[in-house]
């Protein structure tokens, strides 16, 4: 491929992969005016987000194989106009019931734009250079993904209506889809593979009992035999998955994608990061627009320091850093700093309290995080051979998502139960029922900001024992070490 065709088509997958974070940024600035106007409860208002990254998680791994068998860029193209579509229809959406569905579909169309997108990129970048600066340009692009999103959402849910948040997606989408024909080439295809479906039905029941389980937690307690089942259940539906996948002729996680170290550090590292994160970031918003009354401009418009702050990461630090240090120096540090940003905001109260805890807390989440997560990005798909790029870019994608479908659901559960508690503890007569629920509320973000916290010195430990790289790796390395593949494609 020509230098300058590179580096526009690098513009064209970042676009694909902005239009899946700013849907999720938009749709969290848009969530409380959704709620509203299509009557959702407050436990039940997460599945807008755990709707579309369930779907997302759990059908990666499968999304990311059929992009390695009939081609990148046809999973690609067909991503971005199934998305579209899926938009849509949530933009329409009369009920609840249909804006969770067309969530889920966006989902689904999602799990094959990834992997197919990250993989592309992976595959056109092998140079060590080359491929710092196009991730650090990739990463910085998805951050000011999640300016667009932020802003646009405030402005689009401010002036015209939250419905719009979901249209936006559909200019996008036929944008990227255009420029993917004229300069994304099509890939290694293998017409005649089989996917494994008994892989796919597993592992996605297995996501899906897991985290309707965690959702159901608020509503019936953790000891509801409802809730323990589904826990259990899903636990058991994984362990199976895994052990299909030792036994497939072609699965959907072959095992050389999971035996590397350096990968599994950073899947593991990711993991826990979006389990901390995307609840973070949920009641952030209702606390802005809830608590402090904020509208959804105002909202969007607080959120851009950290994302200035993930940019500064990405590009400044990440970028010029990672073919010069072993990789778990980046990492470390970074979530170290991302959960000192979490202890800040931990700590807020029903008073105004941007300026003092909130604005600090989200540049360093900023700056540690994308620091951090943009060197998992290269572990994760660096010392995969090409033939394999798909299925390491899926998994990479589906501990981001998996980890944020359990991290909404859990986090939300303990939120509300907390809330909950704390109302039944603090009321009583002459007391001040709306500075009580003001206090309760804060208080469950809050205790749930702390387990947020943990995830991400979780993740830290990970990262600093499992990932012992002296440099982060390349495709090229692993093209020369790679023995060749077996033909088991029939």
């Amino acid at each position: 491929m020509a230098e300058n065709r590179r580096w526009w088509a690098l513009v064209v997958i970042a676009l694909a992969q902005l239009m899946v974070v700013l849907d999720m940024t938009i749709v969290n600035i848009a969530l409380p005016s959704a709620q509203a106007d299509l009557n959702m409860s407050d436990g039940n208002r997460q599945w807008v987000i755990t709707a579309y990254t369930l779907a997302f998680g759990g059908l990666l791994l499968l999304g990311g194989r059929i992009a390695d068998l009939v081609g990148r860029r046809n999973t690609f193209v067909i991503g971005l106009l199934g998305f579209a579509a899926a938009s849509a229809l949530g933009g329409a959406a009369a009920n609840s019931g249909m804006l969770f569905g067309a969530r889920a579909l966006q989902g689904v169309f999602a799990a094959l734009l990834a992997p197919s997108a990250l993989s592309l990129l992976a595959t056109t970048f092998t140079d060590p250079k080359d491929r710092g600066k196009a991730f650090g340009i990739f990463g910085a692009i998805i951050g000011a993904g999640a300016a667009v999103g932020l802003l646009a959402g405030g402005i689009l849910t401010e002036y015209l209506n939250w419905r719009w948040c979901l249209y936006v997606n559909i200019p996008i989408a036929l944008v990227a889809f255009f420029g993917a024909l004229a300069l994304l080439e099509v890939g290694e295809r293998h017409p005649g593979a089989r996917l494994d479906v008994p892989g796919a039905l597993l592992g996605s029941a297995g996501m899906l009992s897991v985290v309707y389980g965690f959702s159901e937690a608020e509503s019936r307690s953790w000891h509801d035999g409802l809730v323990l089942t589904l826990l259990v259940a899903g636990v058991v539906l994984l362990a199976l998955f895994g052990f299909w996948q030792t036994r497939a002729k072609v699965p959907l996680l072959p095992m050389s994608v999971v035996k590397d170290r350096q990968r599994v550090g950073a899947f593991l590292a990711t993991l826990f990061v979006t389990i901390g994160m995307f609840g973070t970031f949920l009641f952030l918003t209702y606390y802005l627009q809830g608590v402090l009354g904020w509208s959804p401009l105002k909202t969007g418009v607080a959120y851009l320091p950290m994302t200035v702050a993930m940019v500064i990461g990405s590009t400044q630090i990440a970028a010029r850093l990672l073919n010069k240090v072993p990789p778990r120096f980046l990492m470390v540090p970074g979530l170290l700093v991302a959960a000192g940003g979490l202890a800040i905001i931990a700590q807020v109260g029903v008073e105004p309290a941007y300026a003092s805890h909130v604005l600090p807390g989200m540049i360093m989440l900023g700056l540690g995080m994308s620091t951090a997560m943009m060197t998992s990005v290269s572990l994760a798909t660096g010392s995969v051979a090409p033939r394999d790029s798909g299925a390491a870019s899926a998994t990479f994608n589906t501990a981001q998502q998996v980890g944020g479908s359990i991290g909404t659901a859990l986090l939300n559960t303990i939120a509300a139960s907390v809330t909950a508690t704390y109302l039944t503890a603090h009321a009583g007569p002459g007391v001040d029922k709306q500075l009580l629920a003001a206090k309760a509320t804060v208080h469950g973000f809050n205790v749930a900001t702390w387990w947020a916290l943990a995830a991400l010195l979780l993740a830290a430990v990970i990262a600093g024992v499992v990932v012992n790289a002296d440099r982060a790796p390349t495709p090229q390395s692993a093209e020369k070490q790679a023995p060749e593949p077996v033909d088991t494609l029939g």
